[in-house]
């Protein structure tokens, strides 16, 4: 832990938390649903995408963990891939936005989703702006 330090480590942990809740997302638990580019993702889409999401990102740990080179662009390619699916989110789903983010259920709401937005964000930049700062390392 001494070459990854502490702030990766629990960016590591985060990731292995959002790795496995992507897992369930084809048994529909919850508000399940792999979102996916802003869409919302079923049928055969959710099959695949959720699972394949969880798998990208548990080698991302992997590489995280052990401190090694692939982990970086990976970091870069998720660090891309959250702004733009969040935006892409936010613009499809405009009228959702504007009556405060409610599902049906009553979960969420715009303070959720800009707490969510902020530690997402926080997240997916941090951990290879880490790695950059610690690239010499990286094997």
């Amino acid at each position: 832990m001494a070459k990854r330090g502490v702030i990766l480590t629990i960016f590591a942990a985060l990731f292995v938390l959002l790795a496995i809740s992507n897992f369930p997302k084809p048994l529909h638990m919850g508000n399940a649903g792999f979102v996916f580019l802003g869409t919302k993702t079923s049928g055969v889409a959710n099959m695949i995408l959720g699972p394949l999401f969880g798998v990208f990102l548990l080698i991302y740990v992997i590489g995280i963990w052990r401190m090694r080179s692939f982990a970086l662009p990976m970091g870069i390619a998720y660090g891309i891939y959250v702004p733009l699916n969040m935006v892409l989110f936010t613009v499809l789903h405009a009228q959702e936005a504007a009556h405060g983010w409610h599902d049906p259920q009553g979960h969420g709401g715009l303070g959720f989703m800009l707490v969510y937005m902020v530690v997402e964000l926080t997240v997916a930049w941090g951990a290879p702006l880490m790695l950059w700062s610690k690239r010499s390392q990286l094997g």
